[in-house]
């Protein structure tokens, strides 16, 4: 009798159980409720090659991040709403989010070199100039040119390669800076080599559009933060994105504490001072700044956020051009400045240039009614003879001296100022 219970309690667990199971899948609410884990459908992102800009490569800059745009580890920070639309693609910079794991998120800039209109002005310019049609293919174009058959035939890059490029980086190169830019291009396989074996055409097409362009990529990779250079990290490029370390605009700062003013005023003097002054004797001089030059990470410490308009003088060996070799110019040297443009001398750069520069655009915005009088009026007086020109290029580090001295009381130590907190505590430098 004791069995024959056993037995039926089992057969009604049975039909129960099956009864359950028919229940949850006419239930798709109901099984989603019991099982948590469940995969969930979410929406698709679609960039479309234009938006990237990878349907005008190879005259682009990359393509060593598209593989994170793709995967959505790279995301518009509009994409965090629920709208989840693409932003417009007539924006010079986007504001985006990284990733490397799914789970933890950060910071970043996606910029274009010019803007889309400009992009799509010089497309039209390389078209109409080389083979007289409004539209065409950009890469066969700019191929056939002879500044690029010489890049091909070249088994290193040579000043007489980049002569009448418009970045000011180029104005007056030096081997020794042509050489590291092949050896520390990271939108190629490090070869470690300053000979361009390791790159292919469509690299080395990639490499001479990009210089054309914009040099900013290029001073990022070549010059890496992690060496402690003044730059945010470089993490890649997709058609005519470039991705970096995220920023802000130093004009955001103008109405920051007397105490942050005065930091990152003595941030910026810092940073022009290792310009003219560092290990590898590089001379950097800035050709023009505004409000969006120089940018703040969240821990407070100020970088070059757009380095466009640096130049470089070699001060170990010198230009290998001579100014009348400048003067050279073909497409590449129209793709966004008027051809008519006259270059500027490698003989009449100053030392005191950026400070010059600095003091008549960035410090008065950012130091202006700051202070109590009598510093404030030290300030102000020292901002106008330092903005009328200064003495001679000998006054440009005692100039920076003067002012960093006013400066230094009226920085604070606290937890504002990550970058050197709690160091600032027991450092007798702050």
């Amino acid at each position: 009798m004791g069995r024959w219970i056993c037995c039926l309690c089992s057969r009604v667990a049975d039909w129960l159980m099956l009864l359950l199971v028919w229940a949850l899948s006419c239930n798709p609410s109901a099984a989603a409720t019991t099982s948590p884990s469940a995969p969930h459908d979410r929406p698709s992102y679609s960039f479309g090659r234009t938006f990237l800009g990878l349907d005008k490569c190879n005259a682009c800059i990359g393509t060593s991040i598209c593989k994170k745009f793709f995967k959505e580890e790279i995301r518009f920070d509009t994409w965090l709403s629920s709208h989840l639309k693409l932003p417009p693609t007539y924006l010079l910079s986007y504001l985006g989010n990284y990733t490397d794991d799914a789970q933890s998120w950060r910071m970043v800039d996606i910029t274009r070199l010019t803007t889309k209109y400009q992009h799509d002005r010089a497309d039209q310019r390389i078209c109409t100039s080389l083979l007289k049609t409004k539209t065409c293919s950009l890469e066969r174009a700019l191929r056939r040119t002879q500044r690029f058959q010489k890049w091909l035939r070249a088994k290193r890059l040579t000043p007489d390669l980049v002569q009448g490029l418009s970045s000011p980086m180029l104005r007056c190169p030096s081997q020794r800076l042509l050489d590291r830019i092949v050896r520390r291009y990271a939108e190629v396989p490090d070869a470690g080599s300053i000979y361009m074996d390791h790159l292919t055409d469509r690299d080395k097409l990639r490499l001479l559009y990009t210089l054309s362009v914009n040099s900013h990529p290029i001073l990022l990779q070549i010059f890496p933060d992690v060496e402690g250079w003044p730059f945010p990290r470089y993490l890649g490029s997709c058609g005519r994105l470039v991705v970096s370390a995220s920023t802000r605009p130093l004009r955001d700062f103008f109405g920051a504490a007397p105490e942050v003013a005065a930091d990152l005023a003595l941030q910026l003097l810092a940073v022009l001072r290792s310009m003219g002054t560092n290990d590898l004797n590089y001379f950097f001089y800035f050709t023009h700044v505004d409000a969006g030059t120089f940018g703040v990470f969240s821990n407070g410490h100020l970088f070059i956020r757009d380095a466009s308009t640096l130049g470089i003088i070699d001060k170990e060996e010198g230009s290998q051009l001579i100014d009348g070799q400048q003067e050279y110019k073909d497409i590449f040297s129209c793709l966004t400045v008027d051809c008519q443009s006259a270059f500027v001398s490698c003989n009449s750069i100053r030392e005191k240039q950026s400070l010059v520069m600095v003091c008549q655009e960035l410090l008065p915005k950012l130091l202006k009614g700051k202070f109590l009088p009598p510093v404030q009026e030290k300030i102000d007086i020292f901002l106008q003879h330092c903005a009328d020109g200064l003495a001679d290029d000998q006054d440009v580090n005692e100039a920076m001296a003067n002012l960093a001295e006013l400066l230094k009381p009226l920085r604070s130590c606290d937890s504002r100022f990550a970058y050197r907190y709690p160091d600032c505590k027991y450092s007798d430098k702050y």
